[in-house]
């Protein structure tokens, strides 16, 4: 592991904050954060995190280093980035077993993770010759119009523990192409990863003579992080991280008329057709499932299956589910690490307990439909079967009901409990209302409507789009139609 560490310039105690090749900030009032293995709960190395005064000179540095380097042309600043590229291509193996080995994502994942940093630099290469602007004619004689992009200035990055390498270079590598200086909070997590990747791109600024362009503080959501949210000096943050952090974030940068670019979490399903292929759709639940041990925002977290295919792509399951190799990550034929840390061992203990409460008993009525609890082949599993009960001859709920009575714009598919009292509508046929979309086959058969709904929170306006609109028989059974959208 120590070999690992000064092949990426790390040592026992690392400072925490960095402007450049020679723009490291020792913080004497710094507080200690030990960065640890989840694979074997050994500690990895220390990390003196940054305080508010910290904070302060990074930011005055970036600032600062912005006025020069949005002069430099854009071409030269893609070179720039080439050669970061090229540094990552040279350090590929052992930045991506820090990953493994600080994050606890495999080993592939984790040379693939710096592989897309690479790619992205490559594609930001190309856009820095690529900035174009629109040219029109002018209505005065002699005159004409065009449009020139200008870069922002300072741009924040907040990531995740998920990807701690990643996430960064799709921001910076583009931020950089376009003029615009940043700088970087990683996740607490996973912060050597952040000082490795700092301490390449030192290597890159130091033989362009820059500094001032990739900074790195590392601090809490309470130093640092809410401190970032708030400073005018940052017209733009960029923030990975969980869906509720993400409102804090936009709401705060939205009150400085700030903006922000957001990548939230996600509570993905697939949904397994009655004529699927169950080996491809067998292998996709299970990598979208089992990758980087089920932590990424795209994990496969629910199947919808037809009743007739359910029994048999259960099965498929659990026996490739026994297949897959749990271990340290940094060894071969491992296919799943660990979780990230112990909080995140009982998030999922406390998922699962959630899971199997909300439950209801066998024959009651379910979330819209009749949960039926079926015994597993004897290997102690359970599977729940919700069957729908909407009939042509009773009222549905196509849509969420509007703001003004009551609903929460941000609950997009809600259980009838949370309705808020009175009738409920009835549907009325090829009427786009104030409560969503509502449509009626020309049969009397309703619609059901897997939609997304962007609501303006202070005014209740917006727009709905049905992403997939599927159509009930009489008889029960569904089959998909066209892409509809409606406006409100």
């Amino acid at each position: 592991m120590k070999a690992l560490l000064e092949k990426l310039s790390l040592k026992d105690v690392n400072s925490g904050a960095c402007t450049g090749p020679d723009g490291w900030i020792e913080d004497p009032s710094g507080k200690a954060l030990v960065s640890y293995n989840p694979a074997a709960g050994e500690p990895i190395a220390k990390i003196i995190q940054a305080t508010a005064v910290t904070y302060e000179a990074v930011v005055n540095k970036a600032a600062a280093s912005f006025k020069t380097w949005r002069n430099i042309p854009a071409p030269k600043r893609g070179q720039v980035v080439r050669d970061l590229g090229e540094a990552l291509r040279e350090l590929k193996e052992p930045l991506g077993e820090l990953v493994t080995l600080e994050m606890g994502k495999i080993k592939a994942e984790g040379m693939g993770e710096v592989q897309e940093m690479i790619d992205i630099c490559d594609f930001a290469v190309g856009l820095s010759r690529q900035l174009y602007g629109v040219s029109t004619h002018s209505e005065r004689p002699g005159h004409r119009m065009y449009e020139q992009w200008h870069p922002l200035g300072v741009v924040g990055i907040i990531t995740a523990f998920n990807f701690p390498t990643a996430v960064w270079s799709w921001n910076a590598a583009i931020a950089a192409a376009c003029g615009d200086t940043m700088v970087w909070k990683p996740a607490s997590a996973v912060p050597l990863c952040a000082l490795a990747v700092q301490h390449i791109c030192n290597q890159v600024c130091a033989d362009h003579g820059l500094n001032g362009v990739f900074n790195v503080v590392i601090g809490s959501g309470s130093e640092v992080g809410e401190r970032m949210l708030n400073d005018h000096r940052i017209p733009l943050i960029s923030f990975t991280g969980s869906v509720s952090m993400g409102r804090h974030v936009a709401e705060t940068v939205a009150r400085r008329l700030g903006r922000t670019i957001l990548e939230l979490g996600g509570n993905n399903g697939i949904i397994v057709a009655e004529d699927a292929d169950l080996n491809l759709a067998m292998r996709a639940i299970l990598f979208g499932a089992v990758g980087t041990a089920g932590q990424r925002c795209t994990s496969t977290r629910r199947i919808m299956m037809h009743k007739s295919i359910a029994g048999e792509l259960a099965d498929r399951l659990v026996k490739a589910y026994k297949q897959v190799t749990v271990g340290n990550p940094l060894n071969d034929g491992v296919l799943m690490g660990p979780l990230v840390n112990e909080r995140a061992v009982e998030d999922m203990f406390a998922a699962l307990e959630t899971i199997v409460n909300w439950v209801p008993q066998a024959g009651g009525p379910g979330r819209g439909g009749r949960v039926h609890v079926a015994p597993g082949a004897g290997d102690g599993r359970r599977w729940w079967r919700f069957e729908a009960l909407h009939r042509a001859d009773r009222p549905v709920h196509p849509a969420p009901l509007p703001v003004s009575r009551g609903r929460r714009p941000d609950d997009e598919f809600p259980s009838p409990a949370n309705y808020p009292p009175g009738p409920r509508p009835h549907l009325r046929r090829g009427r786009a209302g104030s409560s969503g979309i509502r449509r009626s086959d020309p049969r009397g058969v309703p619609l059901l409507q897997l939609r997304r709904r962007d609501v303006d929170p202070l005014t209740g306006t917006g727009h709905a789009s049905v992403i997939r609109a599927a159509r009930q028989s009489p008889r029960g059974s569904v089959y998909f139609g066209s892409e509809r959208k409606a406006v409100l």
